[in-house]
């Protein structure tokens, strides 16, 4: 008997039992791992559920708020929260989300409170801080709602994605907008909120732009009575949007008239005789920026320059 090629048998036995048992304990441990975790979706950067019910929220006890004021009667707005003008009674004031210098908290209550102090009312800018469904945190839109300020923008240039723009999906955008009008009213009922702001457009030439605007309201309105509110009868045309104009009106001669032209486009969307004074109730003119280059003026000259810095201020 060889002893040599006996030891090699028996190795082998050996070697194969251990092989066996260590595949049944890979699969035994494997089976219990699967069991005790379940695999989930890896997400870098996790996602709030919609909340189902708006959290209440109240404006500060004891607080008187100025009157009501109808979109059409106001007249003008000036953004300088320093010195406003004594004949324009409106100031906008913006958010933390649109500039970080901007107010939140106590400081933005008194910041409204100090305005209503002087006889002037106040517009409040919120501006949109995500895209997704991180947009609908009530802490922020409460916290916009307690200020109690006169008129409020939901949303700014939510249709236009660009480096300094945060573009919103129109069904992401309703919910928010939804949620956000509700916190509003929920301290003062009555006040206008806006839906955002349409990005500059011509008017009276960039006709398919601003058709563009008014296909992402339909969608918008078609999320909110499907999604949002399911079977309701929400309809954009009975709001107030948000209008940015950028263009000289006037300048370099009277044909110049961009906001004429948005004028006209918008009474016929909303289906009011542009002379009637109906329009104030459904367009808030946001801001007014100046335009130089590619807007029909002759940026090489500096007197043309100059004229269009001051028209943009006035």
């Amino acid at each position: 008997m060889n002893p040599f090629k006996h030891v090699k048998t028996s190795s082998s036995i050996v070697f194969l039992l251990v092989l066996v048992g260590s595949f049944f304990l890979a699969a035994f441990s494997y089976h219990i791992i699967t069991i005790k975790q379940p695999g989930s979706a890896i997400n870098s950067t996790p996602t709030p559920a919609t909340p189902v019910n708006t959290p209440g929220v109240t404006g500060t006890p004891g607080t008187t708020y100025p009157p009501v004021v109808s979109p059409a009667a106001v007249l003008g707005i000036v953004a300088d929260t320093e010195k406003p003008f004594s004949d324009i009674p409106w100031v906008r004031v913006s958010y933390v989300t649109c500039v970080s210098s901007g107010p939140s908290g106590d400081a933005l209550k008194m910041t409204v409170a100090r305005f209503h102090s002087i006889g002037v009312r106040v517009m409040l800018s919120l501006c949109q801080w995500a895209r997704d469904v991180r947009l609908y945190d009530m802490k922020i839109m409460n916290d916009v709602a307690r200020a109690g300020a006169d008129a409020v923008q939901c949303g700014n240039e939510q249709m236009k994605t660009g480096k300094y723009n945060m573009g919103v999906p129109p069904a992401i955008f309703a919910k928010f907008f939804d949620l956000c009008q509700q916190a509003m009213h929920a301290v003062r009922p009555d006040i206008p909120v806006i839906i955002g702001s349409n990005d500059p457009r011509v008017g009276g030439v960039d006709y398919q732009g601003l058709a563009s605007q008014a296909h992402y309201l339909d969608e918008m309105q078609t999320a909110m009575n499907t999604s949002v509110h399911p079977g309701g009868n929400w309809n954009w045309r009975s709001q107030t949007i948000g209008l940015i104009d950028s263009w000289h009106n006037g300048y370099p001669t009277q044909a110049t008239n961009s906001l004429s032209g948005l004028f006209s486009f918008w009474a016929q969307q909303f289906g009011v005789d542009l002379n009637s004074g109906a329009l104030g109730k459904h367009l808030w003119v946001i801001e007014g920026t100046g335009c130089i280059f590619g807007c029909g003026l002759d940026s090489s000259s500096a007197y043309v320059v100059a004229v269009s810095h001051i028209l943009t201020l006035i």
